[in-house]
């Protein structure tokens, strides 16, 4: 629906850091929250509960089931997707397609984009990361995808190592830790911080203390990486709706044994792993890992699970937090794009109410779910 003129009023309780308050919202033509009530300004809500766009922390815009999405209008599909889902702003923690065209698309969610995963040759899914034969390599590839990014680096930081043989095969760190420790202070050089793919446990201690920003995933995370991590403010997307596909993945590694087992165990663990760095004070986020085997438009399940990890605040995690975390207002402030979901109930009492917003306005505009 198009932003009158007038603008819009939106009110309800609106949720936020500080719980839940009155609000009485102005959005104004330009689509931006006004500091002042507008004349004139047409209803848009009445009562709900109003929510700061939501916030995928781990998405890929596209990457689909096949690999690679070449179609710029398949990945604008995707955002769509995640949009009426009520996510207005996704952190793309990786992909071969430059989506930035996308980023100019008034109908779709705010992308910041890492630009491409960066692996080595055979250590990572074929046809989506950029491979270095010398991992000494990877501090000039972290310079240039720091460039071509948008503040963000993703890694690769263990995977399958196939030539220890089919016995031996497991999870296996990618990187040696000095080059690990030059590569992240050179993204910080350049403006960009650094986040990394990391399943069990071999690879963290090499990341956590080479300065990482963020650990995607994290299921090896042991106490004492914890206690680093939250010393440090590192913080912890863990996508736990992906680790619900370990099974799965463990069944088809049928030669690798090893592999299996550590995949099955890492699965076992998981929420329990997730819960004590939410307790040790680790900050952490909300992100699906859509893209490839997980559809698009689900941050309402992964919420979900954070709250069955524990997580004090499941809602803020893929909200107002986040939205701080990636450097947003984390919430309407005046002059700031009109970013809002809104609910017929409290989500807080119910989480599935998260799954059917009633009304999603993206940069001012009310967009028609599924439209």
């Amino acid at each position: 629906m198009d932003l009158p003129a007038a603008g819009w009023r939106l009110r309800g309780t609106l949720l936020g850091p500080d719980g839940a308050t009155g609000a009485d919202l102005y959005v104004d033509g330009t689509g931006r929250i006004s500091d002042e009530p507008l004349p004139g300004a047409e209803d848009l809500v009445r009562e709900g509960w109003i929510v700061p766009g939501l916030v995928d922390a781990h998405c890929h815009v596209g990457l689909g089931p096949d690999g690679p999405v070449t179609d710029l209008e398949e990945c604008a599909e995707q955002a769509r997707t995640d949009r009426d889902a009520g996510t207005l702003l996704i952190r793309d923690c990786g992909s071969p397609v430059d989506t930035s065209p996308l980023q100019a698309r008034e109908d779709l969610p705010e992308i910041i984009r890492a630009g491409r995963h960066v692996a080595r040759p055979k250590r990572y899914i074929s046809g989506l990361a950029t491979e270095l034969d010398d991992p000494r390599l990877l501090v000039d590839e972290v310079r240039t995808q720091a460039a071509r990014g948008d503040g963000w680096v993703k890694l690769v930081g263990d995977w399958i190592d196939r030539g220890l043989g089919p016995d031996d095969a497991d999870l296996a760190p990618l990187w040696p830790d000095e080059v690990l420790a030059e590569a992240i202070a050179a993204a910080h050089e350049a403006g960009a911080r650094v986040t990394a793919h990391v399943f069990g446990v071999a690879a963290l201690p090499g990341l956590v203390r080479a300065g990482i920003d963020c650990i995607e995933h994290g299921t090896g995370l042991t106490d004492e990486l914890i206690a680093e991590m939250a010393a440090r403010g590192t913080a912890l997307v863990p996508t736990l709706i992906n680790v619900e596909t370990f099974p799965g993945i463990a069944d088809k590694a049928v030669r690798y044994p090893r592999y299996a087992g550590h995949m099955r165990d890492l699965h076992a663990h998981a929420w329990e792993t997730v819960g004590r760095a939410i307790e040790a004070g680790v900050p952490v986020y909300a992100g699906t890992d859509a893209g490839g085997g997980i559809r698009h438009g689900r941050i309402a399940d992964e919420i979900a699970e954070l709250a069955r990890a524990g997580h004090p605040d499941p809602i803020g995690a893929a909200s107002w937090a986040a939205r701080s975390w990636l450097g947003r207002p984390a919430g309407p402030v005046p002059g700031a794009p009109a970013d809002l979901v809104v609910y017929d109930r409290d989500p807080r009492e119910d989480l599935g109410v998260l799954r059917a917003p009633s009304v999603v306005v993206i940069r001012g505009r009310r967009v028609s779910v599924g439209a």
